[in-house]
């Protein structure tokens, strides 16, 4: 199942506080980007995922969270860097949009961490 128009218009609704987010249709899902980096995906059976790893993706954890993985096929039981967002935010356009900028820092930093004393756009 692919993901629908009502579904990417709920995407939009729930990260408007973010601004001007984009998107881009992938394996039946969405992957979701704020100026150019994603942070977000919304698998084909309409799961919202944050992208987080280090740090972040214990705090996801430590709230219940749940990792992405595969669940068939030869890549069964694989993991992936995206987490569930956190249940109450599913309702809320506030708190799930301070969740993207908590996984956007996170991840931007882990971004400069990897690079050193270089600068890129990011």
């Amino acid at each position: 199942m692919a993901v629908s128009a009502s579904d990417i218009a709920f995407v939009e609704e729930l990260f408007a506080p973010l601004g001007e987010i984009t998107h881009r249709k992938m394996m039946g899902g969405l992957s979701i980007y704020l100026d150019g980096q994603i942070f977000s995906i919304l698998s084909s059976d309409g799961t919202v995922f944050l992208k987080a790893r280090g740090a972040f993706a214990k705090t996801l954890q430590g709230e219940g969270c749940l990792q992405f993985g595969a669940g068939a096929g030869p890549d069964m039981g694989k993991t992936m860097g995206y987490w569930t967002l956190p249940e109450a935010a599913l309702e809320d356009a506030e708190l799930a949009s301070d969740w993207a900028r908590r996984a956007l820092a996170a991840l931007r930093g882990a971004t400069k961490q990897a690079i050193g004393d270089r600068t890129v756009c990011v």
